[in-house]
Order: structure tokens, then sequence, then C-alpha cells
């Protein structure tokens, strides 16, 4: 039987439990609150929209957006993002999604930390970085009531959250710091990783092999 929180109908299809079971083991309590309420207020934002969304995907996506920062799917050689965008393309054509719809799947991880490109896309790709905003940048924060936020922090509580989610962002890239070039994580490593230096744009473009 599905749950609803704030009005919203958790999916409890069978891919659906498994993926919550999977982050459940996966990941840590404040990563797998984190991408339930991600879910939440993506569903939340879309209805306020009017946008037509899988809720499905939408929740797949979600729920799998930080596994790149989990000890069980963290690499060292491309963008955490895109750790959990693979497994989430894995993990649905596992169960038959395959094509276009694991492919939006992909894309909403993969750009989930892309400031407003995500916005242009479609619905369920527009939605997890929507949720991920409000959740983690407070973005959107005031698009929802108060009635539906105590709701979704009820169900999912946030202790420390500030906190917490920077020294899971801090943990999970430091191994990789050259991944942060022109992302918005390079921020966490400049606060969080002394001697981190960013990658220069402009000088990436000085120092090329091109003479001129």
């Amino acid at each position: 039987m599905s749950a609803s929180i704030a009005g919203v109908e958790i999916p409890d299809s069978a891919l659906a439990r498994e993926a919550t079971e999977l982050v459940r083991e996966a990941a840590p309590p404040l990563l797998f609150d984190h991408s339930r309420r991600v879910f939440l207020w993506g569903a939340l934002r879309g209805r306020e929209l009017d946008l037509d969304f899988d809720p499905e995907l939408l929740y797949v996506g979600a729920m799998f957006h930080d596994l790149g920062l989990t000890g069980w799917f963290r690499r060292t050689d491309q963008r955490f993002e895109i750790d959990g965008a693979d497994e989430a393309r894995r993990f649905l054509h596992a169960h038959g999604i395959t094509g276009e719809p694991a492919d939006r799947v992909w894309m909403a991880i993969a750009l989930h930390t892309t400031p407003e490109i995500p916005l242009h896309m479609a619905p369920e790709i527009a939605l997890v970085t929507r949720g991920v905003e409000l959740d983690v940048l407070g973005i959107g924060y005031h698009a929802v009531s108060d009635e539906q936020r105590a709701a979704v922090v009820a169900a999912h509580p946030r202790p420390d959250f500030k906190n917490g989610i920077l020294a899971a962002f801090t943990e999970g890239i430091k191994d990789r710091p050259e991944t942060t070039f022109g992302n918005v994580k390079a921020d966490v490593l400049a606060h969080y990783v002394p001697g981190f230096v960013r990658g220069d744009f402009v000088e990436v473009i000085k120092g090329s092999d091109w003479p001129e």
C-alpha cells in the first residue's frame, strides 16, 4: 500500500520499492532522507507548475541522484553526478525500462547541479533539479506551503542538514578534485579541503597547445 506525504503518493511499484531499499542500504540516513525529500519537493513543485511527469521516473531520479557520494557507488574518475546517473540507468535497464525514459532519468541526475539548463528540459529532469535546489539551497522554499513543508520534514527530518550535506559533499568528491572544474562543487572543496586550487578556465585556454 502506497504512503502519502504532504498529499504526494510515494510510488509503490516493485521497481520503486527496490529503488528505496537499494538507497536505504547504500546511503546513510542523511542522504536517504534528503533523496526522499527531493522527490517530494519535486512532485509538489510539479503539481504547482502543472507539469505532466512520470512519478516513478521522478522517484528513481531523486533517489539515485546522490549515490555517487556513497562508498558503494563512488568512483574517482568522473563527476559524482555521473556515478549516480550511470547506476540509475543500469537499474532501469534491469527492470525493462530502456531508451529515452532511462536516458531522461540519466540526464536528470547528471545535470542536477547544473544551474538553469535542466529547468528547460523534460519535467522529470527539471523537477529533480527543483527538488534538490529547494532542499539544499532553499530555492523555491515559499513555493510550497508551511503545512506541506512541515509534513515532509516530519516524515524525513533534516537535523543539522546544512552541515551534514556539506560534509557528505566533501567526503564524496575530495578524492577527485579535478571533476569539480566548472561546477558548483568547487566551492565545497575551496571551503573544506586545505590546499585545494580551483581549475581556471582562462588559464586552460592560455595554456593549451594552440600557438595563438
